[in-house]
């Protein structure tokens, strides 16, 4: 007799189980191309370790947001359906991103204002995944609304993205088992076993509120210590620089579905490193690639942690290259504005700040709920706003003058 599922090993949650129907989505060349996007895309080359993908992750934040909702059917929230139906939308939250995961996407917000989700959502709608689930007997337009938190049923969303979501449980997890970051130990199974849900939203039972602030303790370090590591982020700089220069040569930001499909981060990167030398901006392009796979990173010359949640604007960027080219007589074209900015606190499904956490408390005759703002609860509130951070970046042999004229221009900033 054929076995109804398969456990597939994993050294975050030790076996994740899936079914027939999840199986045949897995096999599926579309979603076997997340096995070629790194989770963290060029923070392997400060951490080596770091190689993990969006495949593994996909498997991960499906099998939390399961484990999330067999506790909500014990307490007789949720049928087995539902927990199916949050399964499939787990499983497929991060189909829609290409090379390099959020790089790539920042390419195409700044062409197209396109995001990973909207390509997700067509991904599940247009290609065979969609009919797999069809045929699987699930509505494949509820997935994608699940999937991108947009269905009505708001718990089911935020278990999939937001502030108690799988998705920051399973990254967190994952991302410091692969960089060897001791910074994201959180006790996720205390979460998920005290999920609750009143008037349609996520909650959580208040004896596990200081379970709760350690996770948004772990994540603000793990910004902190690895994805916005000054040498992390060189690397992504000059990822950001090269894809920009190429984009007209090789259309990465008008591609169509079947063609952005083909791209990984190594089917991307050979193009980068095989462009041709037509013009400047394309050896430049090539240049900035070939210096990326061989580790020869830009350095970082000043950084500074902003207390505005205000981004550098494309223009006040390129304003600020110009005053520190000529006051360092450096080429504009070898000094990089990085500013890396972040909610503090993780989005909602609809991409807001979160203002606040629903608590219930179950005594024997009943239960209360209460609304607490993120700024009542004490260590959360601390880290509350946004993490902004400025850097400049130049080469190697820039790099002192760089340091000077930077630090002359930029050094009473706040």
């Amino acid at each position: 007799m054929k076995k109804a599922h398969l456990d597939i090993i994993d050294p975050i949650h030790d076996f994740i189980r899936v079914n027939d129907l999840e199986l045949k989505i897995i096999d599926n060349p579309v979603f076997q191309r997340l096995r070629r996007i790194r989770q963290l895309s060029g923070a392997h080359l400060t951490y080596p370790g770091a190689q993990h993908t969006r495949f593994e992750h996909s498997l991960g934040v499906m099998h939390i947001a399961a484990q999330a909702g067999q506790i909500l059917q014990e307490k007789g929230i949720l049928k087995s359906d539902d927990i199916e139906n949050l399964r499939l939308g787990a499983l497929l939250h991060d189909i829609g991103h290409g090379p390099f995961s959020h790089l790539f996407e920042e390419v195409l917000q700044q062409k197209k204002k396109i995001s990973h989700e909207s390509i997700g959502k067509k991904i599940i709608l247009q290609t065979s995944i969609g009919d797999t689930i069809s045929k699987g007997g699930f509505d494949k337009k509820f997935i994608t609304k699940l999937a991108f938190g947009d269905s009505k049923l708001q718990f089911m969303n935020e278990i999939i993205s937001g502030v108690l979501s799988a998705d920051i449980m399973d990254y967190l997890l994952r991302d410091g088992y692969y960089t060897g970051a001791e910074h994201a130990k959180i006790d996720h199974k205390r979460i998920t076993q005290s999920l609750e849900v009143h008037q349609k939203k996520l909650a959580l039972e208040r004896s596990a509120l200081y379970s709760f602030e350690s996770m948004m303790h772990s994540r603000h370090q793990m910004f902190k210590a690895v994805y916005f590591h000054k040498t992390v982020r060189s690397a992504e700089v000059m990822l950001l620089e090269s894809m920009r220069l190429a984009d007209e040569e090789l259309g990465l930001t008008s591609l169509n579905l079947d063609n952005y499909l083909e791209l990984t981060d190594e089917s991307l990167l050979f193009k980068l490193l095989t462009l041709p030398a037509d013009t400047t901006e394309l050896k430049r392009a090539k240049k900035i690639a070939e210096d990326y796979q061989n580790r020869r990173l830009l350095k970082c010359v000043f950084e500074r942690i902003l207390t505005n949640k205000t981004k550098l604007g494309k223009m006040k960027t390129n304003q600020l290259r110009e005053t520190i080219s000529k006051k360092s007589k450096v080429n504009e074209n070898d000094i990089f504005i990085d500013s890396s900015i972040t909610s503090s606190i993780p989005l909602t499904p609809s991409k807001k700040e979160s203002q606040s956490i629903i608590l219930v408390t179950r005594d024997v005759n009943k239960v209360t709920a209460k609304v607490i703002p993120i700024s009542k609860i004490p260590l959360v509130s601390h880290m509350s706003g946004f993490m902004n951070i400025l850097r400049v970046y130049t080469s190697k042999q820039n790099r002192k003058k760089v340091e000077i004229a930077a630090k002359s221009i930029l050094g009473g900033l706040k």
